[in-house]
């Protein structure tokens, strides 16, 4: 059985995230693995929220170069969550914005 911290890897800081905290939207980066339903799960669990939504993406390793050498970046999945409105946000996020 998973772990919430192995499914929940990482948050996301990109400024598309951002400025979507304030709409209670935050993404992850978790276990290519998981489902949407383990997510929720976790998310919840972890933070004490209630999650209304959740949506995961594979996101393709970029192909990257040093000098003749080429190779890719590693690929991962991305979870962007939707809090209901009667949750409180998420705690982690809060300095951030």
């Amino acid at each position: 059985m998973k772990m919430n911290y192995d499914i929940i890897l990482r948050p996301v800081i990109t400024e598309r995230s951002m400025d979507n905290i304030d709409g209670m939207i935050y993404s992850f980066e978790v276990d290519k693995n998981a489902n949407k339903i383990e997510i929720k799960k976790a998310v919840e669990e972890l933070f004490d929220v209630k999650v209304k939504s959740v949506n995961t993406m594979n996101v393709k390793g970029k192909k990257k170069r040093m000098g003749r050498h080429q190779g890719y970046r590693a690929s991962r999945k991305k979870a962007v969550i939707r809090l209901r409105q009667d949750s409180k946000s998420i705690e982690f996020f809060e300095g951030m914005v």
